[in-house]
């Protein structure tokens, strides 16, 4: 309501040529805005929604009256309709979802509705023309998506990088069939539309964050019910962002992938980025023993902040062998690997007998040269692979069901353990190319995240 009684207030009435204006949302059949003393009646709403999807022949021949003034039509189509009488002159323009509504001054021409209402259809969003660098990011305006059905629009205070982001922007990661080719797998904002046949779950002006396919960093994102989350009680949009790709992944691989129980060990390499920040709480949550690599002592100490029970700088030591002396020489049962290829010797070094070795990344390549299975058979161990995005819709809501009844409760302030995502960085939209840069940089410790736009 209040970005659309902005929109009346500053680009129309701040103009000479509209008197008075009101928004007329569609779907609700409902005056949603309008200028100060200017009262449409229902009856007149109901007449100029019927107008653009009934009446259009009539409205050409006989005019249309509005608020007990006839008005002669001068031009009427689709998507916008003219009409004139001895005092000023009245204009309808229609989106999808609203009809804007504004009286005018004779002599002027109203052309200042059809931009007014263009920027109702329109939002900032990271784009990218051919992939390549971070130079090749910008912030475009694009197109308004509009909820269909089963999906929530939802106004997106922040966003958050992830690893995908810099492979989609290179070209190298193409989003699922369908899903939406703005970068952003995750965001947190407010609920300010709701598509047919929602099932009641959410309603206008929830605190939500969602898990999703794309689309994230831009001011509006539509999002399956399912895959929402009720923002926890005293976290911030930014923290919030930082929350649903990193800890459902995290979450997903431990418990639905890995079977993770308690007093089981786990390896979790990249242990400071946001999905190993999320594991190391999450197995201790589980009641299993963390353990981590990463390539500084800043990054170590992060982890062991975070709750790790043990940490090795993978660039200084052999972290097989070090895994091997914490463990007792008994190894570890489960290993989270994004590194692949040229990790795969020293993990099957420090890999248990009956062990799990879930890779979900490969930020070394794929490549693997070696007796691999001959190794992994000797321990009778296993190598799952997973990768979220790609994953179902029933997949999905799933996983945010298990993880917003096990999980989410810990977030809460006073919950014990207290769960909490680590911002590394916050960054606004229109610096996007610098957030992509210190994420290859490999500079961060926990999330960055993305900012977007105070209002539209």
């Amino acid at each position: 309501m209040n970005e659309l009684q902005a929109l009346l207030n500053d680009s129309l009435i701040g103009t000479k040529h509209v008197e008075n204006a009101a928004i007329i949302n569609t779907k609700e059949r409902e005056v949603c805005a309008s200028t100060f003393g200017f009262h449409v009646p229902p009856e007149n709403a109901l007449n100029l929604i019927h107008a653009f999807h009934k009446n259009l022949v009539q409205v050409r021949r006989e005019g249309l009256c509005f608020k007990e003034k006839n008005y002669k039509c001068v031009r009427a189509d689709e998507h916008s309709i003219y009409l004139q009488n001895p005092d000023g002159g009245l204009i309808a323009v229609k989106t999808k979802t609203f009809i804007l509504v504004a009286t005018y001054r004779v002599g002027m021409y109203p052309s200042v509705c059809v931009e007014a209402v263009e920027k109702l259809g329109k939002m900032l969003a990271a784009y990218f023309d051919c992939p390549g660098g971070p130079e090749n990011l910008y912030v475009k305006k694009v197109m308004k998506p509009h909820p269909g059905e089963g999906e929530v629009l939802v106004k997106v205070s922040a966003s958050a990088l992830n690893r995908a982001d810099l492979l989609q922007r290179r070209g190298k990661y193409p989003p699922p069939k369908g899903a939406s080719d703005i970068l952003g797998l995750e965001a947190a904002g407010s609920v300010v539309g709701l598509g047919p046949g929602c099932k009641g779950a959410w309603k206008m002006g929830d605190a939500v964050m969602a898990l999703l396919s794309g689309g994230g960093q831009a001011e509006y994102v539509t999002v399956p019910e399912g895959y929402l989350m009720p923002v926890p009680k005293d976290m911030t949009f930014l923290q919030a962002a930082a929350v649903p790709e990193a800890w459902l992944t995290a979450f997903q691989l431990l418990h639905f992938v890995g079977k993770v129980q308690e007093g089981e060990s786990v390896l979790i390499h990249a242990g400071a980025s946001g999905v190993g920040l999320a594991a190391v709480q999450l197995v201790n949550l589980a009641k299993a023993v963390p353990i981590v690599t990463a390539g500084t002592q800043e990054k170590l100490k992060a982890t062991a902040n975070a709750g790790a029970a043990a940490g090795f700088n993978y660039k200084n030591e052999d972290f097989s062998e070090r895994v091997l002396e914490f463990t007792q020489g008994s190894g570890v049962d489960v290993i989270l690997d994004c590194v692949g290829g040229s990790y795969w010797e020293k993990n099957l070094n420090c890999l248990g007998t009956d062990g799990r070795w879930i890779i979900y990344g490969l930020l070394s390549g794929g490549d693997v040269h070696g007796d691999l299975f001959a190794r992994l058979l000797s321990k009778r161990a296993s190598i799952h692979t997973s990768l979220l995005r790609s994953r179902d819709k029933e997949y999905k809501e799933r996983l945010v069901k298990a993880f917003t009844e096990d999980v989410l409760p810990y977030f809460s302030e006073g919950a014990s353990p207290h769960l909490q995502p680590l911002v590394d960085s916050v960054y606004p939209l229109h610096k996007i190319a610098e957030a992509h840069r210190f994420m290859e940089e490999n500079k961060n410790i926990g999330k960055i995240v993305i900012e977007m736009p105070a209002s539209s």
